[in-house]
């Protein structure tokens, strides 16, 4: 399927009001290291299929609340950290808000690094992240904030290879040329590599213009992951994490960052989350996936690479380079991060309810945006998570 997506309201008006609200505090971009995911332990439980959320409320901090709309306590959220799923927490934020006006929710964009060094730093309420905590962070953490880490899984996302090159509607790319492009050894649109992969298009004879984050990224994480494990070539030069010492390319803040620096620059290529080429009418490479199929990026693609994996009882997992035949290959899961004793019974009681509602009630809005909704047994298991937020 080829995603269409449209929004409720202009996502850049939204953007800028909740940025003019601003964090108490000034944000700046954490310096990350090499991300391995941690080790998870615990029981286990296997997705199947990508359904739909339910409807049913919750108890939270001793108030009630429900998606439809019950009255909470005055409280205002701070939260702070990926910029793969901010278009979708912005307009979860509105709608709750909409619904639940004594609620203010702040949230910033800064990177999955920045979101990790200021929910550490208790700078904000909550933190988001494409990539897990390592074991070392959630010490720190838990030592700063004298509670449990929680990972909350909220949805899944596709990197997405979008790329500016005049005539050229469909591109093919296999692990190998990919990571050749990424790794400065494949240099020229119409090199060999890639005219076998694409026969009867016709590819200019331009130099490639790598676009990479600049920034400390989860969605890095994600794709220089993915790289790790398909291409021996990347693990040995460069490895997976937030942050890399990119062999080729010029960097961009944020998804956004990316996709306007793709925009702009005739013959480049760049990684950004699905939405991001969408909201920016770049066209996106079709990948060969682990299984040997050319898969284009979409909600079902996404949704395919979740069936079959085992979640770990922390929540701490990757979905990356899936076996499953019809599943795109670049896929991660994006999560908040959240203390499970909170100061303030008011804010514990809004981030409950705000991220309640969001997995019951924001999955139209997730699939409107290009992001795939959680399997019903992961939602379940995120939604005990949320549930056991709660006061000291």
């Amino acid at each position: 399927m080829i995603l269409e997506s449209t929004r409720r309201r202009p996502l850049a008006v939204l953007v800028v009001a909740l940025l003019m609200v601003g964090l108490v505090g000034a944000l700046t971009a954490a310096c990350g290291g090499d991300q391995d995911l941690p080790s998870a332990g615990g029981s286990a439980t296997t997705a199947s299929s990508t359904t739909t959320a339910g409807n049913t409320g919750t108890t939270s901090g001793g108030s009630a609340t429900t998606s439809g709309g019950s009255a909470l306590p005055a409280a205002s959220l701070n939260g702070a950290g990926a910029t793969f799923p901010e278009p979708l927490y912005v307009e979860w934020i509105g709608e709750f808000q909409a619904a639940h006006p004594e609620v203010t929710i702040n949230y910033q964009g800064i990177g999955s690094g920045g979101g990790i060094e200021q929910f550490t730093k208790l700078t904000v309420d909550f933190g988001a992240s494409d990539a897990p905590m390592k074991d070392e962070e959630i010490t720190a953490a838990e030592s700063a904030g004298g509670a449990k880490v929680l990972h909350i899984p909220t949805v899944f996302g596709a990197v997405v290879l979008a790329y500016n090159l005049e005539g050229v509607e469909e591109l093919r790319l296999d692990p190998d040329s990919l990571a050749g492009i990424f790794l400065g050894t494949i240099t020229r649109w119409n090199d060999p590599q890639l005219t076998a992969l694409n026969p009867g298009v016709t590819l200019p004879e331009e130099a490639i213009q790598v676009v990479h984050r600049s920034d400390s990224s989860g969605t890095t994480n994600i794709f220089t992951g993915y790289l790790t494990q398909v291409s021996r070539e990347w693990a040995d030069q460069v490895g997976p994490g937030k942050e890399v010492e990119w062999p080729a390319g010029v960097g961009g803040q944020g998804n956004d960052g990316v996709a306007a620096v793709v925009q702009q620059q005739a013959g480049s290529i760049g990684y950004v989350e699905l939405s991001y080429a969408v909201e920016s009418g770049l066209p996106t490479a079709t990948l060969k996936n682990q299984a040997g199929n050319f898969i284009t990026p979409s909600l079902e693609s996404t949704s395919a690479a979740a069936v079959g994996v085992e979640f770990p009882k922390d929540l701490r997992f990757s979905v990356s380079n899936s076996a499953g035949a019809q599943a795109y290959p670049i896929v991660g899961a994006t999560w908040i991060l959240a203390f499970d004793k909170m100061k303030d019974p008011a804010k514990a009681a809004a981030l409950q309810a705000w991220l309640t509602w969001s997995l019951q009630d924001g999955t139209p809005l997730a699939q409107e945006l290009g992001y795939a909704p959680l399997p019903e047994e992961l939602k379940a298991l995120a939604l005990e998570k949320i549930g056991s937020i709660s006061a000291f």
